[in-house]
């Protein structure tokens, strides 16, 4: 409603057009309909801003915060939410993570939109740089991607200060707040020499698995590129611009290339980037990077003989291993659900000769869309009403979460106390 008063949008918007930017904005994705730089006013852009900032953390982390200076006591329902959403294990000092959190959290957009003002205010006025210094730090913190310049950050494609930065800033928001909180309690102990820094499996697990993205995102991306996008640039910016594509992926939807122009094999192994998203407790997307390594872990456990999946020398319990499996087979039935009425609502009807580009541009949009990444091929803007629909549900279903969301609205567990007798079934 804010989006499509006078104040917010000169031009106005349709309903299904401000249901989308404020879906993509409050959800952290990133996907946009309108050019958000051109379209919206100053306050506009605000609206969307505090969206994005709400969104990123959390609305139950800002109410238990508002409580918690307020005097107020917090639910024990509501703890519980919090916990789950950002400890691996019961947590008694929930105050003290909700501080750490938005201390954190401003700390760093400040840093950030600081040293990006640093550049922008060379070729903008100072108020002007403050200002997309602040937008599009938060943005990047909370995984969003939207920008205020039409071709995102293409014109920054060989910038290493705004490279470098928005790339932190999309890895500290997307590691999760107790992966950064274990790493600046163990760097604590290991200046004071205290003791020898020992890391949770979870905080291993995640960055293990975040190295090994990044890293192979990178190669792939400068492989499958080198002659394509990436032609006509100097080394130094084709490393740089590879490496950015292998970041944004984690769901932040940032990008310094064209995907319209990609490699279809790009376009693959971006999908699979965006799939699999940042880690849990975060403010990113995707089914998360635990949940990677801990199929990995399963696979690795099956095809050694064994009954049980270890990681590090630690066994997973059985909870954890069906959980990471469920939210597996969910993402990947909502996705497919999501492709199927995409093509459906544009164009179903046209042959298939004329229609494999745009049917890659679908799938991409789809999953981009539900893995909060904000990445497209350029398709977003063109979709119909029905198709822009398709997408709010992606978008919201992915940032609430597919498991949350189908525990909220199934029957509940059995209260019976039994099961049935076994019989086999042949699979393979």
């Amino acid at each position: 409603m804010l989006l499509r008063l006078p104040f917010a949008a000169p031009v106005p918007l349709s309903w299904v057009e401000a249901l989308f930017t404020s879906t993509s904005a409050v959800c952290v994705t990133g996907l946009t309909v309108v050019d958000t730089g051109t379209r919206f006013s100053p306050a506009g852009q605000a609206v969307i801003l505090g969206l994005i900032q709400l969104g990123g953390l959390g609305i139950m982390t800002y109410a238990v915060f508002v409580a918690l200076l307020l005097g107020r006591d917090v639910s024990f329902t509501d703890r519980r939410v919090i916990q789950d959403s950002l400890h691996h294990s019961p947590n008694p000092e929930l105050a003290r993570l909700v501080r750490y959190m938005l201390l954190f959290t401003f700390t760093v957009e400040g840093l950030g939109a600081a040293a990006l003002w640093l550049r922008f205010h060379q070729k903008l006025g100072p108020g002007e740089a403050a200002w997309l210094g602040v937008f599009h730090s938060v943005s990047a913190f909370c995984n969003a991607g939207f920008s205020l310049w039409a071709d995102s950050l293409v014109r920054w494609r060989g910038d290493v200060l705004v490279n470098v930065v928005v790339s932190l800033l999309i890895l500290l928001g997307g590691l999760g707040f107790l992966v950064n909180l274990e790493l600046r309690q163990q760097a604590g102990l290991a200046l004071r020499r205290r003791r020898r820094p020992r890391l949770s499996l979870h905080t291993r697990l995640v960055l293990v698995v975040t190295l090994l993205l990044l890293a192979t995102g990178s190669v792939a991306f400068l492989w499958l590129e080198w002659g394509n996008l990436l032609r006509g640039l100097s080394p130094g910016e084709r490393l740089l611009a590879s490496w950015f594509q292998a970041v944004t992926p984690r769901t932040a939807g940032f990008n310094t290339v064209d995907y319209s122009k990609a490699a279809p094999a790009t376009l693959f192994v971006t999908v699979i980037l965006m799939m699999i998203g940042a880690s849990p407790g975060s403010t990113g997307g995707g089914v998360k990077t635990t949940t990677l390594g801990l199929i990995a872990a399963l696979l690795a456990a099956r095809w050694r003989g064994r009954g049980r999946a270890t990681v590090f020398r630690r066994t997973i319990p059985h909870a954890v291993m069906d959980r990471a499996l469920t939210l597996l087979l969910l993402a990947v039935v909502f996705v497919s659900l999501g492709t199927g009425l995409l093509l459906v609502t544009e164009g179903h009807s046209v042959p298939f000769e004329e229609a494999h580009p745009r049917f890659v541009a679908l799938v991409f949009e789809a999953v981009s869309a539900f893995a909060t990444v904000g990445l497209s091929t350029g398709v977003t803007p063109s979709l119909s009403a029905a198709g822009k629909m398709v997408l709010v549900v992606l978008m919201f279903v992915g940032r609430v979460g597919p498991l949350t969301l189908v525990l909220a609205v199934g029957p509940g567990p059995q209260r019976g106390r039994f099961r049935y007798a076994e019989e086999n079934v042949m699979v393979g």
